[in-house]
């Protein structure tokens, strides 16, 4: 079990490391220390359950059916590229700069988000499902490397969502936050129209 497991962790961890949607949010959530072990936990979970499918066979079902893997890439496209054009106009906004300078978004709002970023993420289903889902079967004890690569994904989210806040310090100027909300928007924009092109 031990190898399966530590096999799962490895590939998880190469995979999720690597900035995208979800970890970018993850990021701003943690900066502004508003939600923090909730969205955490979203990630976790759905990366949990999203694994947990492609090992029990969801990933053949997708690879029978491109149509819904193509409608995933519409759906992803579009709510990337809103959000992309959310995060340019913050960097453009000095008053929406300051975490601490407008109030905390509801619970219920940003949770929704963070499914969005999840769920509408077509590289979510390509790489936990599809791809883990695959490399799990080669394994004598496909749910130790699930475990495993879901442990990956809570370790990697929770010190992605706690520790986020010792940049606090570098990012107590707007002009710092003007510059993350820029990046955020290069990252979403550019996964947006790569899913265009791709679809």
């Amino acid at each position: 079990m031990l190898p399966s497991a530590l096999a799962g962790f490895a590939a998880s961890a190469v995979l999720i490391i690597a900035i995208g949607a979800q970890n970018a949010f993850v990021l701003r959530q943690g900066l502004r220390r508003e939600h923090v072990l909730p969205v955490v936990l979203t990630c976790a979970l759905s990366d949990l359950a999203l694994i947990s499918a492609g090992i029990a066979g969801l990933g053949a079902v997708l690879t029978a059916r491109p149509e819904l893997v193509t409608m995933i890439r519409w759906a992803g496209a579009a709510f990337l590229l809103a959000y992309a054009a959310l995060a340019a106009r913050r960097a453009l906004r000095p008053q929406a700069l300051d975490p601490a300078g407008k109030a905390p978004a509801t619970l219920r709002a940003t949770l929704l988000t963070c499914l969005a970023l999840t769920y509408l993420n077509p590289h979510v289903y390509l790489d936990t499902v599809l791809l883990l889902g695959s490399v799990a079967q080669q394994h004598a004890n496909r749910w130790a490397f699930g475990l495993g690569a879901a442990a990956a994904s809570l370790v990697w989210f929770t010190a992605l969502g706690t520790g986020a806040h010792r940049l606090a310090p570098l990012l107590a100027r707007p002009a710092a936050w003007r510059v993350l909300d820029g990046l955020i928007a290069a990252v979403m924009a550019i996964l947006g129209i790569a899913l265009v092109v791709q679809a």
